[in-house]
């Protein structure tokens, strides 16, 4: 967190490496969040890079109240939602269940059926149940930060977050008995 502020003064006084700096250390988890509620890696990337060019842009009027780290999911979260609204549909790319390390094909191919599944099954949730449950379990923000950055009660937030695992699970088990 204080390298982070550290990183904003040193962007808000000119220091054109801040950025590089700031773009490294968020890059891959800015666009593991986009690809997540886009699933188009292209749109994806555009995002990310329209993030940040707003960032540079706008870094000398910055007042963050959180942390850099949710300051800049929440504008990607935004974006999506945004990209979203005028697309009116959007999916979910495979999350990397399978990139752990696995010693034996078998294994690759479970893991990569379990991770399909649990694809599919996202892509039956509303999209605001989907992104909570994206923005806390796979980006870490807390029910608070989502809550600010959707604009709406932290109880709503807590309620889709709820309401999206339960169903989660009823399709995930509806597969099981098949």
């Amino acid at each position: 967190m204080l390298e982070d502020k550290l990183l904003v003064w040193k962007l808000k006084h000119g220091k054109k490496d801040a950025l590089r700096l700031v773009y490294e250390k968020y890059k891959n988890d800015l666009l593991v969040l986009a690809i997540a509620l886009s699933n188009d890696t292209a749109t994806a990337e555009d995002v990310v890079h329209d993030v940040f060019v707003s960032f540079a842009e706008f870094a000398s009027k910055l007042q963050l109240r959180t942390s850099l780290r949710s300051y800049l999911l929440t504008s990607v979260a935004n974006r999506i939602r945004n990209h979203w609204a005028r697309q009116q549909s959007i999916g979910l790319t495979e999350l990397d269940v399978a990139d752990s390390v696995s010693d034996t094909p078998d294994k690759l191919v479970i893991s990569a059926e379990e991770s399909q599944r649990i694809n599919d099954a996202i892509l039956e949730l509303p999209y605001e149940q989907r992104e909570v449950i994206i923005l806390h379990l796979q980006s870490g923000l807390k029910f608070k930060a989502i809550a600010e950055s959707q604009g709406v009660s932290i109880n709503t937030v807590q309620s889709r977050y709820r309401y999206g695992l339960h169903k989660l699970q009823l399709v995930l088990n509806s597969e099981v008995e098949k």
